[in-house]
């Protein structure tokens, strides 16, 4: 199966963090998956980041390292990406999870999130 993070999932699976689930923590590590992180949750943890509203315990360039160390895969952000943002109804508001949205219908894969609103863009989510 093909999958990209959302950016709570990544940090969480990082921190070991029990508000991850017990399906997504174990689809993530099953080993059988191929696991994108989206550009866009980098570009998130740097804003969020510069404006105080996340920490974390590491340098933010240890995050792109461990991901790196993991065997996932960066996934960037295409012309096709963002024009299926422009297009995606505004179930859902924040920009970063509409492109992460974007590039799972654009490039078929199935997102691990906690945010079921997800669902009602057609996606398949993982939690």
């Amino acid at each position: 199966m093909n999958l990209i993070l959302d950016t709570h999932t990544l940090l969480w699976f990082f921190r070991n963090d029990e508000q991850l689930s017990e399906v997504a923590r174990s689809t993530i590590e099953d080993g059988s998956s191929h696991i994108d992180i989206s550009m866009a949750s980098f570009w998130e943890m740097a804003i969020k980041l510069s404006i105080g509203k996340l920490r974390l315990e590491k340098p933010f360039v240890e995050v792109h390292q461990r991901v790196i160390e993991n065997g996932m895969d960066v996934r960037a952000i295409l012309f096709e990406h963002i024009r299926v943002v422009g297009s995606l109804p505004f179930y859902h508001r924040d920009p970063f999870d509409r492109m992460i949205i974007a590039q799972a219908l654009v490039d078929d894969l199935a997102i691990v999130s906690n945010e079921s609103v997800f669902e009602k863009y057609g996606v398949k989510r993982i939690w």
